[in-house]
């Protein structure tokens, strides 16, 4: 198994923080809920480490949450530090948009 290099896991951890920061934030302007994209994330991230599709986990769900598992022990730790500053983005979009809301911005 390959690697990472330190310049590859920084660049992936901003990276995911700004993309689930940015969708985040427009999820919840859109749709007027503060923490949408923190309750969606588990499922984006689960989509993230497994390459089964979803209907899958419906028509044989045994095989597919047995193998979902398997690839969820098996994340290295600088994969794990990825997705949890995916998670951290969209808690903080989130934050943001109360703040904004406190402060009378009306459209957020």
């Amino acid at each position: 198994m390959e690697q990472m290099s330190i310049p590859a896991v920084i660049i992936s951890v901003v990276l995911f923080f700004i993309l689930f920061f940015g969708i985040g934030f427009l999820l919840n302007m859109i749709l007027r809920m503060s923490w949408i994209m923190a309750i969606i994330f588990p499922i984006v991230a689960l989509m993230i480490i497994d390459d089964i599709r979803f209907v899958d986990y419906f028509l044989s769900p045994g095989g597919s949450f047995t193998n979902l598992w398997e690839n969820i022990v098996s994340l290295h730790l600088v994969d794990i530090v990825i997705l949890v500053s995916g998670f951290a983005g969209a808690i903080t979009a989130g934050i943001v948009i109360i703040a904004l809301r406190k402060r009378g911005y009306r459209m957020f």
